[in-house]
């Protein structure tokens, strides 16, 4: 962490509370079912086997950053498996979000940054959700679609290509989104486009994650003017990741929570 991170995770851990605080019937059911549940019952142990062997892929690959530029490598010449160590949700929050799909019941899941698809076929867990997916490195979709097709997922759609081109384009279909993960760019800018690239298309009860949103000071202020943002009527923050209610219901609540 930086000191910026050690800052912010230092606020973040003073502010959080536990469900005994959440007055929220949603909330507290949202809380004790999906943030602090202790369920056994979905098996992800092959998927976490293709985690293990791309963490022990001594292969090297070269790579475009479209995004932010990484904190971790200083040459696009980089290792299978120092990728997979440094851009791969790990499983906590990857069952994380599995957990919000099957709650939610959500159909139709977005994903910005599919990275080689471990987190991708978590998401796709769900068998009648459809997923797409948008990767901006051609040689990292390739490893994520060799995942994909070794586990024969069929629920799974790969857009390769720069998102900034790729995501409007695929917008212009009229369809509902029940929710969306952006861990794409991780700049200011680019999310708060994403964002209403997809306001404009999410379900009356959708969600939008966004992860790393205190990678940086200005992720960490795109955060802050998407939480309040007017479409927006309930967030959690985990500090490792966002999550935006559009559900009108909700009026308008925001809590500091950890995983």
């Amino acid at each position: 962490m930086n000191y910026f991170q050690i800052k912010s995770f230092l606020r973040h851990w003073l502010t959080t509370v536990d469900e005994h605080s959440v007055h929220s019937p949603f909330f507290f059911d949202f809380y004790t079912k999906v943030v602090k549940p202790n369920e056994h019952s979905t098996d992800y142990s092959e998927i976490e086997e293709t985690r293990k062997k791309l963490l022990s892929n001594s292969s090297e690959i070269r790579v475009v950053d479209l995004g932010a530029p990484s904190t971790y490598f200083n040459s696009d010449k980089r290792k299978i498996s120092q990728i997979a160590a440094t851009s791969i949700n790990d499983q906590k929050f990857a069952k994380f979000f599995a957990r919000i799909i099957l709650y939610l019941d959500s159909k139709k899941i977005l994903e910005l940054g599919t990275s080689m698809g471990i987190t991708t076929l978590y998401l796709a867990k769900k068998e009648n959700a459809l997923v797409t997916t948008f990767e901006g490195d051609k040689t990292i979709a390739g490893i994520a679609q060799t995942n994909f097709e070794f586990f024969n997922k069929k629920n799974i759609r790969l857009i390769e290509g720069n998102i900034n081109e790729t995501l409007p384009e695929f917008l212009q279909t009229p369809q509902k989104i029940d929710l969306a993960l952006i861990d794409a760019n991780h700049r200011y800018q680019p999310t708060v486009n994403y964002f209403d690239w997809l306001a404009k298309r999410m379900a009356d009860k959708g969600v939008i994650i966004i992860d790393d949103i205190y990678r940086s000071a200005e992720m960490a202020k795109a955060w802050q003017e998407l939480k309040n943002h007017e479409l927006i009527y309930g967030s959690i923050d985990f500090f490792r990741c966002g999550i935006l209610f559009f559900d009108l219901s909700l009026n308008k609540q925001h809590f500091i929570w950890t995983l």
